[in-house]
């Protein structure tokens, strides 16, 4: 497969009391490790972006920002788009270390929206850029962006021209900031509700 499986995992977790996020449990097992499981069958290769200790990952590679400065998910999609190309790799597919629960077919339905797709679930629809498909072509204007200022994932992926790719189902992208929000996610597994 041409693309690269990121799993952006750089956040503070400052709703969480400062945990780190990609190692919280989640039904005995780890949010990277949920991310991870379901983002590998739809690349080719797996990487995640996140500063720190690189060896809390275990062994999958860890991509620190291209840029200093902790300039946010942005440049963590940037450290993804500059290894794909150097993998020779045409696309990056993206997904946040704390929304465990996205669609298995991502890849393919992101792809089928065109070459450049941000996911969008509920209604009306609510965007989740962090859960999108990048080309690589995009490296350099998104490098200049970062420079220029730029921090807003969602606004910055529209202004380019991403596709808006539709899931009836907002459980998909349930999104763990607080407490509550991983104690809903244990519930959905317990009950077999979370697909």
């Amino acid at each position: 497969m041409t693309r690269l499986g990121l799993i952006l995992a750089g956040g503070g977790g400052r709703r969480m009391g400062g945990a780190d996020k990609a190692l919280l449990q989640l039904g005995g097992r780890t949010l990277l490790a949920h991310a991870a499981t379901r983002l590998a069958p739809q690349t080719g290769a797996l990487a995640v972006s996140a500063g720190g200790d690189p060896a809390r990952f275990g062994g999958l590679g860890v991509l620190p920002d291209p840029l200093p400065g902790g300039l946010g998910p942005l440049a963590g999609v940037l450290a993804g788009l500059e290894e794909a190309a150097r993998q020779g790799r045409t696309s990056v597919l993206t997904v946040a270390v704390d929304t465990p629960f996205f669609p298995p077919d991502l890849g393919a339905r992101l792809a089928a929206s065109g070459p450049f797709a941000i996911a969008a679930a509920g209604a009306p629809l609510r965007h989740h850029p962090a859960c999108a498909l990048w080309p690589v072509s995009l490296a350099g204007a998104l490098r200049d962006a970062l420079i220029a200022g730029e921090r807003r994932l969602g606004a910055w992926a529209l202004a380019e021209g991403a596709a808006i790719c539709a899931f009836p189902d907002e459980d998909a992208f349930l999104n763990i900031n607080r407490p509550e929000d991983l104690a809903r996610a244990e519930k959905m597994l317990a009950e077999g509700s979370a697909s």
